[in-house]
């Protein structure tokens, strides 16, 4: 028997991380917001690996926080250890990765929801969303309550008609054996969502007192400890040790010799998998040339014996799991707490949504995270915090809030997802990114905290402290590009001991610290009136005056790249009626509706003859012709 059990805002449907910063965010900006996850005890769950950021989606976890969201600083209260990745190259590519206590950060994101104002979170399973007039109106439970909405945002992540495999068992489940979500599915069809199956998978874990760590490579956090939030202080903590070990031809002999009972290749899953993140036994067979592969043990917390096998997961089943293990040096006696699977799930063509995750033609309706084809927390959570703000400014009736491919790795991730649709589980890289130089993790709050502040999830103290952060950075650029530094001894003694040349005439400062083998803080030495900065308005100084020159070529790239961006085109134009278009690209063009030059000019099928023809379609538009 069904009943009225409230009236809201914004309904969320999930609470993992897309779901979490959704609803927090539509919360904070004065929406009456409802989150529903199947079970509390898996708010913020990490059932794959427990650690957030890594290469790319670090970058990522910056941009959420410089929005105004909540992963960094969840991640700030629960690492128990850091480290900056890619430091061998570039800026452009170094990223955060922290590893979490599992539960610890689970808890802490789920008291996080319970304390917001405007949220209330509540356990149980949606099977309905009901739609009038091509509208959202309700969601209902499996126990008939209905609670009517404005808007819904669904952040299922792998739970929606979830089935894990393990060899040739097999059982409908969400992560770690919670319960699935198995009527929501039927419900979206019924509004005409298409659904497609994409499959993704987690290793075995290892109770940690059955493993030989003498047999392993220790790896350990980085000694300066680094937050992921930019509004936290720099916190000393004991960092716990990861280790680095390999498989062998024993390893890969009992994966080929079992291939045959992986429900991967006898053909009981369906579902698409990941191809950046493939299964061990997916490793061996497509790199049949490699003697090993990397198997990294990660602790998953301090207050658990449990180990996460990175690197290793598997649908094999457990019995030949255990055999594969065992041929690993350090684990010839790991027990097992819990095995490999793989999770097979439904989710929907993201081609699908408008750019601001809005699915096209069922008014008030956004999508978040896994739902959309993508894998990560970090792709969800950026996703949920995106979708949370603009079905709020769907409500305020604002403009959404779109980031584009120059402004946000989230911008990258969203267009592609949209535009270009995907054929597995999306994850997010640097290589996706073509402004890399310029979507730095360190300035992530240059690119984004201004959006953020008008958005409304900054507040102004937080902002103030930017805005002196930003005029400090300015003005030591700006000092250091008039400082002439004139050749005395002291100063040439030091430029010949970090093994540069001498100066014989007055050079910039800046131009100084642009020599590979200087940085800002040797150049203290000689440099006696630097005003006192922090140290990320110094990395800030450093990166932009060393990098200048290739900065400005992308910033020139970025003009070209605007100028097609802010040619809109008309939601209502049918280009079956525009001649000199591709019969391909007017079906790719009516079925996506572009919202600019820029993206149609994106989308897989439409030619540069094509968009040329748009560009004149446009003008004699204009023109009235």
């Amino acid at each position: 028997m069904s009943y009225l059990a409230g009236d809201y805002d914004i309904a969320v449907i999930g609470a993992g991380h897309a779901g979490c910063e959704a609803g927090l965010a539509a919360a904070r900006l004065g929406m009456k917001t409802l989150i529903f996850s199947i079970s509390l005890e898996n708010v913020a769950n990490m059932p794959c690996n427990p650690h957030i950021g890594g290469s790319s989606k670090g970058h990522l976890v910056r941009e959420i926080d410089a929005l105004g969201g909540e992963m960094g600083k969840n991640i700030d209260k629960t690492m128990i250890q850091i480290k900056m990745l890619n430091t061998s190259k570039g800026p452009a590519v170094h990223s955060l990765r922290a590893q979490a206590d599992r539960k610890k950060y689970q808890a802490e994101m789920k008291h996080t929801l319970e304390k917001q104002e405007n949220l209330e979170l509540k356990q149980g399973e949606i099977v309905d969303i009901r739609v009038e007039n091509g509208k959202v109106t309700a969601i209902e439970t499996s126990l008939g309550a209905i609670y009517t909405v404005k808007s819904i945002i669904v952040a299922t992540g792998t739970y929606l008609k979830g089935k894990i495999f393990i060899g040739d068992f097999s059982q409908e489940s969400g992560p770690d054996g919670v319960a699935a979500a198995n009527k929501l599915s039927e419900s979206l069809k019924k509004l005409g969502i298409d659904l497609v199956r994409f499959k993704t998978g987690t290793p075995a874990r290892i109770n940690r007192r059955s493993i030989d760590f003498s047999k392993m490579e220790v790896q350990k956090g980085d000694e300066k400890i680094v937050p992921f939030s930019f509004e936290d202080e720099v916190k000393e903590f004991d960092q716990v040790d990861c280790y680095l070990t390999y498989t062998n031809e024993k390893t890969h002999e009992i994966i080929r010799q079992n291939l045959h009972r992986s429900p991967l290749y006898s053909g009981m899953i369906e579902g698409t998998g990941p191809r950046y993140c493939p299964s061990i036994e997916d490793k061996v067979v497509r790199f049949a040339d490699k003697p090993r592969h990397q198997a990294f043990v990660e602790p998953v917390g301090l207050d658990t014996e449990e180990m996460y096998i990175q690197g290793m997961s598997s649908s094999l089943p457990e019995d030949v799991q255990i055999a594969l293990y065992h041929t690993i040096p350090g684990l010839e006696k790991a027990e097992f707490t819990r095995p490999a699977y793989a999770i097979e799930y439904d989710c929907i063509n993201p081609s699908n949504l408008k750019l601001s995750l809005e699915y096209k033609g069922i008014d008030g309706l956004f999508m978040a995270g896994q739902i959309n084809g993508t894998s990560g927390y970090e792709e969800a959570a950026c996703q949920g915090l995106i979708a949370g703000i603009n079905a709020t400014r769907k409500i305020q009736g604002k403009d959404p809030i779109i980031l584009d491919r120059t402004q946000a790795y989230i911008g990258v991730l969203i267009d592609d997802i949209v535009t270009k649709g995907t054929n597995e589980p999306y994850r997010m890289m640097t290589s996706r990114a073509e402004y890399r130089l310029l979507l730095r993790q360190d300035n992530a709050d240059l690119r984004l905290t201004e959006i953020g502040h008008e958005i409304g999830l900054i507040s102004d103290k937080r902002y103030g402290k930017f805005v002196e952060k930003r005029e400090n950075i300015h003005k030591e650029i700006e000092r250091l590009k008039q400082t002439i530094v004139k050749p005395t001894e002291e100063v040439n003694n030091l430029l010949i001991k970090c093994g540069t040349t001498p100066l014989t005439t007055g050079t910039k400062m800046a131009e100084l610290l642009k020599r590979t083998e200087l940085n800002y803080e040797k150049l203290k030495e000689i440099d006696k009136d630097r005003p006192i900065l922090t140290e990320q308005e110094k990395e800030e100084v450093e990166i932009q005056v060393k990098y200048e020159g290739y900065i400005k070529m992308q910033e020139a790239q970025v003009e070209k790249f605007k100028k097609l961006e802010t040619k809109l085109l008309p939601e209502d134009i049918d280009y079956s009626k525009v001649e000199g278009i591709s019969l391909e690209a007017r079906q790719k063009l009516n079925k996506l509706k572009p919202r600019s030059i820029g993206q149609a000019s994106r989308i897989s099928g439409v030619s540069p003859a094509d968009i040329s023809v748009l560009l004149i379609y446009m003008q004699m538009k204009k023109e009235g012709k």
